[in-house]
C-alpha cells in the first residue's frame, strides 16, 4: 500500500533542493526576501542547506526498496535478481536517456550551461561525462574534476543510488538469512561520518557526493524498513513524536550551512529522517484529505523527474538572464516562472514518456508487481 505521507516528505525533499539550485545563480538576498533573521538574510536560511533534501531522498529510498523487497519476497534472501534489476532499469534508465540526450542537443546549440566546462582549469570530454553518466559515476567525475557539465551535475546522487541498487540484491542473496546484512548497514552507517570527517569542508565536496558520504541515508532507510517489518508493538504519542522531530529537522536544518556540520549533520538528518518514516508506517494511509497534502504528493510522486530536469529550466534561464546581471526585481519574476516551468516539464515527462516506458518495459519483461 502506498503511503501519500512519504510522498509528502518527497515533495518537501525536492522542493528544498529546487530552490536551494535557483538561489545559487540567482541570490535572493537582494529581494525582500533577503531580511536579516539572526544575523543571515531568510533567503540564505531557506536555500543554503537543500543537501538535506538530497539525504531525506537517500533514506526514503533505502527504506521503500528494502520495504518493496519484504512485502514481495517475505525475506531478504528470496529476493528475485532479474525481476528487481528490472524494475529499476524501467523507473531510472528512460529518465537518464532523456535528459542526455535534451542536454546533448541544447549544448549542440551552443548554449554554455548544456556545455562542458572546466571548472577547476581540467577539460573533460563531453564523451566522457556521458560515460560517467551511464555508469554511475558521476559523482568521482566532479569530486575530481568540478562541476564539469551543469545540467549533467545533478547525476551525482543518482551515481550514489544507482551503485547501491547494483549491490542490494545481491548483499541480500548474501548476507539476507542471518545478521550479515544488518551488521554490514550498521558498519556503513558508522564509517560514513569517519569518511565525511576526513573530507570535511573541502572544495572537491567529497564529504557530500562521494558514494561513502551517502551511503549512511540509504543504510539508514534500510534498516527502518527491517526495522518497520518486525516491530509488532504500538507507538505512544505517535503525534507529538513526530512533531518533535519534524521541529528537530528544521532546527538542524536552519542551525549552520551544512558544510561546517557534514561530519555529524547528515547522520542526524537522515536518523530523523528515519523517526519520521517509521512513524508514517504506524498509521499509513493510501489517501491525503487537505488540499495542500495533496498538491505535496502531486508533487512527491512527480519528484524524481524533477530533479533530473529542473537545471534545464535553469540553463535556460542562464542563457536569457545572466545571473550577475538579473536585477532583483526580475530573481522575484523568475522564482515562480521557474517552479511552474519545472511542474509542466515533470508532469508531461512523467505522463507522456516515463510512466509509459516504465509500464511496457515490466510488461515486456513480464515483471507485473
Amino acid at each position: 500500500m502506498r503511503n501519500y505521507k512519504i510522498d509528502v516528505l518527497r515533495g518537501i525533499s525536492i522542493l528544498l533542493v529546487l530552490i536551494h539550485h535557483f538561489n545559487i545563480p540567482y541570490k535572493l538576498h537582494d529581494t525582500f526576501l533577503g531580511v536579516q533573521v539572526f544575523g543571515e538574510s531568510l533567503s540564505t536560511l531557506i536555500a543554503r542547506n537543500g543537501n538535506y533534501g538530497v539525504t531525506m531522498f537517500f533514506v526514503i529510498s533505502g527504506f521503500l526498496i528494502t520495504q518493496h523487497t519484504l512485502q514481495r519476497s517475505a525475506s531478504l534472501s528470496n529476493i528475485h535478481l532479474k525481476d528487481f534489476y528490472i524494475r529499476r532499469i524501467a523507473r531510472i534508465i528512460p529518465c537518464l536517456i532523456l535528459l542526455v540526450a535534451m542536454v546533448t542537443i541544447l549544448g549542440g546549440l551552443g548554449l554554455k550551461p548544456f556545455l562542458n566546462q572546466a571548472p577547476n582549469d581540467i577539460e573533460v570530454s563531453y564523451g566522457l561525462t556521458v560515460f560517467a553518466a551511464f555508469t554511475f559515476w558521476m559523482n568521482i567525475l566532479i569530486i575530481e574534476n568540478g562541476w564539469v557539465n551543469y545540467a549533467l551535475g545533478v547525476l551525482w546522487s543518482l551515481s550514489v543510488e544507482e551503485v547501491f541498487y547494483l549491490a542490494f540484491p545481491i548483499l541480500c542473496l548474501v548476507l539476507g538469512r542471518g545478521k550479515g546484512f544488518i551488521l554490514l548497514l550498521l558498519a556503513v552507517i558508522c564509517y560514513a561520518p569517519y569518511f565525511r570527517s576526513l573530507h570535511a569542508r573541502e572544495e572537491s565536496g567529497a564529504y557530500l557526493y562521494h558514494y561513502f558520504s551517502s551511503f549512511d541515508g540509504i543504510a539508514i532507510g534500510c534498516l527502518t524498513a527491517i526495522f518497520v517489518q518486525t516491530f509488532k508493538g504500538k507507538v505512544q504519542h505517535l503525534k507529538a513524536m513526530m512533531s518533535l522531530v519534524s521541529l528537530l529537522m528544521i532546527a538542524l536544518y536552519f542551525y549552520a550551512p551544512i558544510k561546517e556540520v557534514s561530519t555529524w549533520g547528515i547522520s542526524v538528518f537522515a536518523m530523523l529522517s528515519a523517526v519520521l518514516i517509521f512513524c508514517f508506517a504506524q498509521n499509513p494511509q493510501m489517501e491525503s484529505q487537505s488540499i495542500v497534502a495533496k498538491r505535496m504528493v502531486w508533487i512527491g510522486q512527480r519528484s524524481y523527474e524533477m530533479y533530473l530536469f529542473h537545471l534545464i529550466i535553469l540553463g535556460l534561464f542562464k542563457v536569457f538572464y545572466f545571473p550577475k546581471e538579473t536585477l532583483a526585481v526580475e530573481k522575484l519574476v523568475l522564482l515562480p516562472i521557474y517552479f511552474i516551468a519545472v511542474f509542466l516539464l515533470s508532469w508531461a515527462i512523467e505522463k507522456y514518456y516515463s510512466t509509459p516506458l516504465n509500464v511496457k518495459i515490466r510488461h515486456y519483461f513480464k515483471v507485473i508487481k
